[in-house]
This record gives C-alpha cells, sequence and structure tokens, in this order.
C-alpha cells in the first residue's frame, strides 16, 4: 500500500510539472548579435512576457552574461511569466540610437511570436540594466519611431545615469560616455529620453542605487518628477546597492524583488 501511494504521488507531480523550455538564439534580425533567448513552462497560456536587455556601456555584455536573466527566469518562470533575453549590436559597430532599434525589433519579433509560446503579446513588461536601463528608457519615450512596434504595460529601468544625455556629457563624465554619445549636441538630445517625455507614455518604474557616485537616483527622481507633470505614472526604488547588484539581486527572494513585483501587479500582471 505504501509503495502504491508513492507512486501515485510520482504520477500527480509528473502530470503537474511542468519543465522549463529555453529556446536559444532566437534571430530577429540578420547580425550574429540580433538574437533572443525564450525562456517559458510548457502548456502555459496567454501568459505575460517581460523582456530584459542587458548592459554594459553600450559596447559590451551578451543575454548570457553575467547571468543576466538567471535570477529573473528562477523567480517568474515559475509563477507563469515567460522571460526574453535580447542581444543587439554593440559599439563601435553601431551607435545607442541603433541598438534602441535592434531592442525595438526584438520587442516586434516578441510580439509577433508571442503566442508559439504560450504568450500574450499585450502583456509585455520591457526591463533593462544600466546601458540597457537607458535603452529601454528610450524605447519607451520615442516608442513612435520604431516601426511595427505595438503597446506595452510597462517599462522597468535599473539603474541608468543616462537618462537625460545632454545634462550628463555637460558634466564630467567617464570616457565611455563619449564613445557611446559623442560630441554632436543635436545627437545628445536625439538619445537623451527626459528630452521625449511625453503624455502617453505607460508607466515606468526607475530603480536606482545608493552607492554610485554618479547619483543616478537623483537623475531617475528629476525624470520622474517631469514624467508625473506630463501625468505619466512613474515610480523610483532607491537601493542601497551597488550597480552590478541591482541587477543580480532582482530575483532572488527579498524586500526589492518584491517591490518591483508590486509594480509588475500594478501594471495588471497576476504572478501566480
Amino acid at each position: 500500500m505504501y509503495k502504491s501511494l508513492i507512486i501515485f504521488l510520482v504520477l500527480i507531480i509528473s502530470l503537474n510539472a511542468r519543465p522549463l523550455t529555453k529556446i536559444s538564439d532566437i534571430s530577429y534580425g540578420k547580425d550574429k548579435l540580433q538574437k533572443l533567448d525564450v525562456y517559458y513552462k510548457n502548456g502555459i497560456q496567454n501568459a505575460p512576457i517581460i523582456i530584459m536587455v542587458h548592459g554594459g556601456a553600450w559596447r559590451m555584455g551578451d543575454k548570457n552574461r553575467f547571468k543576466t536573466a538567471d535570477n529573473k527566469v528562477s523567480r517568474w518562470v515559475p509563477k507563469g511569466v515567460i522571460v526574453v533575453s535580447v542581444n543587439y549590436r554593440l559599439l563601435p559597430k553601431v551607435d545607442p540610437q541603433i541598438q534602441a532599434n535592434d531592442v525595438a525589433s526584438a520587442m516586434v519579433y516578441v510580439q509577433k511570436h508571442a503566442k508559439a509560446w504560450g504568450g500574450n503579446a499585450k502583456n509585455i513588461i520591457l526591463m533593462g540594466h544600466s546601458s540597457g536601463g537607458h535603452l529601454v528608457s528610450l524605447i519607451a519615450t520615442t516608442s513612435n519611431r520604431y516601426k511595427g512596434l505595438k503597446p506595452w504595460l510597462g517599462t522597468i529601468s535599473l539603474d541608468s545615469a543616462a537618462l537625460n544625455i545632454v545634462n550628463l556629457m555637460q558634466k564630467k563624465h567617464n570616457g565611455f560616455y563619449d564613445d557611446a554619445f559623442g560630441k554632436d549636441k543635436k545627437y545628445w538630445e536625439k538619445v537623451s529620453p527626459t528630452h521625449h517625455l511625453h503624455a502617453r507614455m505607460k508607466p515606468m518604474l526607475l530603480v536606482c542605487s545608493r552607492k554610485r557616485s554618479n547619483n543616478p537616483c537623483a537623475v531617475a527622481e528629476k525624470f520622474s518628477k517631469k514624467a508625473k507633470a506630463l501625468g505619466v505614472h512613474t515610480q523610483v526604488i532607491r537601493q542601497n546597492l551597488n550597480h552590478f547588484k541591482i541587477n543580480k539581486e532582482l530575483g532572488k527572494e527579498n524586500a526589492y524583488t518584491l517591490e518591483v513585483e508590486a509594480f509588475i501587479r500594478s501594471l495588471g500582471v497576476a504572478l501566480k
């Protein structure tokens, strides 16, 4: 009888288990870096989607480097979320605006193919860290620039100090910003999320580190204040974590993750 009970429980677990599927290196463009990975639980339907954009000073980084997506996958895929991790072309081959074009193209691809993975193309959250945080913020404020891109639920920018490029470049700054943005003031404005805020934007969450010398929290607060004046829902979460841990700790069981999840739920996403 005991053995029969064990066999019965194993069968129940097997029937209810929905193993994780990872589809690696899906091409959304012709370049070798225009690829994305998709993580989902088998059998899901109408699932929300988080698209993750890695950082790396616009010059380096990868969708798998530094475990960009690992904690997010471990946390949110079991809760019924599809996680997509995106690569894009890098400096010096392309500039940040072209990188934003790449990320937007990846979003368009996800919107077109979401149903095949059990996802809902309308329930997408765009998330990026560091320079990836700049790119998602730029897309959020200039969504009309990207052909075929449809509305998404909201955007989460993780510790980007590059929200007001004009102001950033006119102050003392790290040399990698010169590599990314050059000396053309018109270009600074073109790729400056703050300069393109508008009332029709979807909600944004800005997470910032209190431990960085360039004070990204002050940058985030100014961005948020300007957005709120336009009627845009924004929220700033300050964290006593360094720049890298802002990304690394998200998805672990901690108060920070719960705060981000509260924002996700505010967008209408039900996390199981």
